[in-house]
Parts: C-alpha cells; structure tokens; sequence
C-alpha cells in the first residue's frame, strides 16, 4: 500500500525523536506542526483512542518506563470564548500496552509531564499531536481564526507570536492558547499553583 506524506512525515519524525533521545544531547526535535488532526470539530477534545499511534505521529518513541534524566512540568490553559477546555488525562499513555511517551498527561489538571531518559528539546507541537488536536498560528483543533476571532498564545502571562506549535515545553511554565473574539479574551492565565513535589 503506497504511503501517503503524513505517513511519510511521521516516519521521519519518529526516526529524528529516538535519534535525538539515543544521542544523549540536548537537540530540538522537529515541530510536527499541524500532524494528528483526528480531533478537527469544537471541544471538548477527549484522549485518543490510540495513544501509541498519536505519540508515534507527533515524533516520540513510546517507552516502557517514564525516563529519570530530563523531568520538568509545564501546565497547559486552554481557553474558548472565556470558557477552560479540559486537557485530558493519560495523553501519551497506553495504558493497555504499558507505554509511556516522555511527554504525557497523568490527570485533567492540564500539566504536562515531561520525563525523559535524555535531554531533550520538547514543544507543545508534539504534545497537542498526541492529543490529535491540530495547532498552529490559526487555529486550534477544529476552530479557524477568522470573522473578527483569533488564536493568541501566552507564556507566563507574555503574548508569544508566530505558530504556537513551536513553544518549548519548560520547567513550570504556564502555557495559555486562547481562542477569542478580539478585546475579548478576558484574564490570561500568568501562572500555576504548583502542588509540593511537581
């Protein structure tokens, strides 16, 4: 059966993730961009049903334990219209298989875990394909900029530009995507409460 590009790109992605994990540096892993767009209607968007192959598609092996070398939390906001969008649990997780992607969600509190066995460069492109919703300048899952609405990004309370894919996952940052009719964004998230230990 002939390949079609997305399949095409996620092999290459894979290939790059477990070449940058195996080389022991600290590299950027390519942004997967708009890659997993299973999830293209309104939110909520649940967990996929697949976990392996999303991680797989967004560029990160699937590893039989949670890695010790790199482990760093980032908490994830997303906001629609004012309204919090729940990021689900066990993104990255194949529970049934007993595999782990280093980048995964444990519970719906929206902080993205990040336990790696080497140093690494994380986005928040890689984990929103594994959660198959489709993020890039535009748009977010299936909901497109346009008629007076845009997709803003913030980190730490700091408008970012460009394609949010491209945020790096770091330690107790506060990533927001808001989705919203312009001057009506309402309060931007600028930090976590973050439980002792995390």
């Amino acid at each position: 059966m002939p390949r079609t590009p997305r399949n095409v790109l996620a092999a290459l992605l894979a290939v790059a993730a477990v070449t940058v994990l195996g080389a022991g540096g600290a590299s950027a892993l390519p942004d997967p961009r708009d890659l997993g767009g299973e999830q293209t209607g309104p939110p909520p968007w649940p967990a996929p049903a697949d976990p392996s192959a999303a991680v797989r598609e967004a560029g990160l092996p699937m590893l039989s334990a949670e890695g010790v070398v790199q482990h760093t939390h980032t908490h994830l906001d997303v906001l629609v219209d004012r309204r919090p969008v729940t990021v689900p649990a066990s993104v990255g997780i194949d529970e049934a298989g007993g595999r782990i992607s280093p980048v995964h969600t444990h519970d719906t509190s929206g902080v993205i875990h990040v336990e790696s066995p080497r140093p690494a460069v994380f986005t928040l492109g890689q984990f929103m394909a594994e959660w198959r919703v489709p993020l890039a300048a535009d748009r977010i899952g299936g909901l497109r900029a346009g008629k007076g609405r845009h997709l803003t990004a913030y980190v730490n309370g700091r408008k970012v530009g460009g394609n949010p894919a491209a945020i790096e996952l770091r330690g107790h940052d506060e990533i927001a995507l808001v989705f919203a009719r312009d001057n009506d964004t309402g309060p931007v998230p600028k930090s976590y409460a973050w439980p002792q230990g995390l």
